[in-house]
């Protein structure tokens, strides 16, 4: 068994506009003047932008640029943060499913992921297979709750170390080392897997949409979901909110629960 750290997250992509795209949009409908907000990510601006197609709401009602503005618009609000504000309040929450953020999660088990996979709608994911990665050495997180009693901390451990000597064993049983044939390595390893705990620890890549990651945080970081998965999702959490403060303006932090709690939460 090898041991291994609390489980960690990366933001690794996000979605990027085009601007010659938009600019040309902008142009081709008669309101160019309209600018992306240089000061917030690309991911709030697209929010925006696509809120303000939806209403015609790129500058207040024009006769002359039919296109670009609405007769039931006569002020519009000046800036993302306030923009993205009245989207939340009004629950207008479709328009935030154009923007993505793909994090990798690693040394997260497959107890995490099967709760994760769950998720569906507006979700992209890509696990480590065990169909090829062959379980020598299995990487396991203790969760907090077994380390409080040393009793079962070390039967975990013993148990996890069992298995793993299983796979060893089973790896000399059918002479792992001498065969060349991929195809037949894939599918002893596949048949030994089914031997491996769910604890073990993998990584998987998760891209979801804006809309879908709040559902998910209020969902996951809620007291009564799993140890592991409130540590995992509760990054996210703390990611989302420093690098996506105008999408996230209304959801805080419950100090006691530990939980991520939100002003608009059916958006």
């Amino acid at each position: 068994m090898r041991p291994i750290q609390e489980p960690k997250v990366y933001l690794v992509a996000k979605t990027m506009l085009e601007p010659d795209g938009l600019s040309a949009y902008l142009e081709d409908i008669g309101s160019p003047e309209w600018r992306p907000d240089p000061t917030v990510s690309d991911s709030e601006n697209l929010v925006e932008a696509a809120g303000r197609m939806c209403y015609r709401s790129w500058q207040p009602y024009d006769p002359q640029k039919p296109e670009a503005t609405n007769p039931n618009v006569t002020t519009v609000r000046q800036g993302n943060d306030a923009y993205i504000g009245n989207v939340l309040k009004s629950g207008h929450g479709s328009v935030l499913e154009h923007a993505c953020l793909t994090f990798i999660c690693r040394n997260v088990s497959r107890v995490f992921t099967h709760e994760l996979v769950r998720h569906r709608a507006g979700m992209a994911y890509s696990q480590e297979s065990l169909r090829y990665v062959r379980l020598d050495d299995i990487p396991f997180w203790v969760p907090d709750s077994a380390k409080s009693n040393d009793q079962a901390e070390k039967k975990i451990k013993e148990v996890v170390d069992f298995l793993e000597n299983t796979q060893k064993e089973l790896s000399n049983i059918f002479g792992m080392a001498d065969i060349q044939d991929f195809t037949t390595k894939k599918q002893l390893t596949s048949m030994f897997r089914r031997l491996a705990p769910i604890g073990l620890g993998t990584t998987i890549m998760v891209t979801g949409n804006l809309r879908s990651w709040r559902h998910i945080i209020e969902m996951r970081t809620s007291p009564h979901a799993e140890e592991e998965i409130r540590i995992v999702v509760g990054q996210i959490a703390e990611i989302c909110k420093t690098r996506f403060p105008n999408f996230f303006q209304d959801m805080q932090l419950d100090e006691d629960a530990g939980s991520w709690t939100f002003g608009h939460s059916k958006v």
